[in-house]
């Protein structure tokens, strides 16, 4: 059974999020401060983490940032009162993994809930070397569809869902010109409509991570003026 942490402090909240949780087959744990629930998520090993934004103590966002520089993958959902751009852009800078705004349905966070561990599990899966019926090359480049992950000159990147499916997107259309709002709604859906910096932030990490000089990168390339392209280095 898998463990799915939830850090609020609203006990409405908690109590809908643990009962709809219980019922699709998880396991819950329950924290309703930062401090506590920053505690939980190394000592519990949770599958996913449900943080809410605004906490008594530590906020959502320095539990997010501490979560992610002591190296822990564990996939997380932010939840926030604000729909506040920044909030949105910001949260995913630190590590977040998907985002929702209250108010929200039960049936939509279990859905998230169980896409983002799908993805989470497809990206740890053993053996990727074996998958070459199914891989896109691009130079030292190799991604993996059917498992979520990638490796560059033999190592494995370490993507989150959303870098991966922005990656994988481009690598599909390899060399084609792709505007933000072409990316936005290939990867987000509706999620982040009219917020274009959201593609803006996740090919400043795949950069971070595949290229050697972000200055002059050699596989995502800026088209000024009309947007990006994945290519040959």
């Amino acid at each position: 059974m898998e463990k799915v942490l939830v850090i609020d402090d609203e006990p409405s909240i908690v109590t809908l999020l643990q009962f709809n949780l219980e019922k699709a087959g998880f396991a819950v744990i329950t924290a309703g401060d930062g401090n506590t629930g920053l505690q939980k998520a190394m000592e519990e090993d949770p599958s996913l983490i449900i943080l809410d934004l605004m906490l008594p103590g530590m906020d959502g966002m320095d539990v997010c940032k501490t979560i992610r520089q002591e190296k822990l993958k564990t996939p997380i959902l932010m939840l926030t009162a604000k729909d506040d751009e920044f909030d949105k852009v910001l949260g995913l800078e630190l590590g977040a993994d998907d985002y929702l705004t209250k108010p929200f349905s039960p049936r939509e966070v279990i859905a998230r809930v169980k896409a983002i561990l799908r993805r989470s599990q497809m990206n740890d899966s053993p053996d990727l070397s074996k998958q070459e019926a199914t891989m896109i090359r691009i130079g030292d480049l190799v991604i993996f569809p059917d498992q979520y992950a990638a490796e560059l000159a033999g190592e494995k990147l370490d993507l989150t869902p959303k870098e991966f499916e922005l990656l994988l997107y481009l690598a599909n259309h390899q060399g084609k010109v792709l505007n933000r709002h072409q990316l936005l709604d290939a990867v987000w859906n509706y999620e982040f409509v009219g917020d274009s910096r959201i593609v803006d932030v996740h090919i400043s990490h795949l950069r971070e991570k595949i290229e050697k000089d972000t200055k002059q990168p050699l596989y995502i390339k800026t088209v000024r003026g009309f947007g990006y392209k994945l290519g040959q280095p």
